[in-house]
C-alpha cells in the first residue's frame, strides 16, 4: 500500500518561508515522479511543481520563482519550500504520485499565510 503523510504546514508572515516535506512509503521511491498540489479558498486543486527521479523539477508560472522542490531519496523524503510567501498561497498543500496507473494522495497539509 502507498503512503503519503505532508507535514510542515502552519502559520507564516508574509513574506516569511516555510518548508513541506512528504514522506512516501510502499513505493521505490527513487523511480518516481513526486507532485506538489495545493487548494487554495475557492479555486480547484492546482499543481505546483514536480521532481522527477533524476531531481529535474517543473513549476507552475505562479510557483516559478518562490518555490522549490526537493527530494531525499535515502529518507523517502520530497520537500516544498515556500518562500516570499503571500497572502494568494494559504491552503492546502498535497503530495501525489502515480504508480501502477492509479493516484495516490496525502491528507495534506495546511498553510496560513496571515501576519
Amino acid at each position: 500500500q502507498v503512503y503519503l503523510v505532508e507535514r510542515g504546514g502552519g502559520l507564516v508572515q508574509p513574506g516569511g518561508s516555510l518548508r513541506l516535506s512528504c514522506a512516501a512509503s510502499g513505493i521505490n521511491f527513487k523511480i518516481h515522479t513526486l507532485e506538489w498540489y495545493r487548494q487554495t479558498p475557492g479555486k480547484q486543486r492546482e499543481l505546483v511543481g514536480n521532481i522527477a527521479s533524476d531531481g529535474t523539477t517543473t513549476y507552475a508560472d505562479f510557483a516559478k520563482g518562490r518555490f522549490a522542490i526537493s527530494r531525499n531519496n535515502a529518507r523517502n523524503l520530497v520537500f516544498l519550500e515556500l518562500n516570499n510567501a503571500k497572502s494568494g498561497d494559504t491552503g492546502v498543500y498535497y503530495c501525489h504520485v502515480q504508480w501502477r496507473g492509479a493516484d495516490y494522495w496525502g491528507r495534506g497539509t495546511r498553510v496560513t499565510v496571515s501576519s
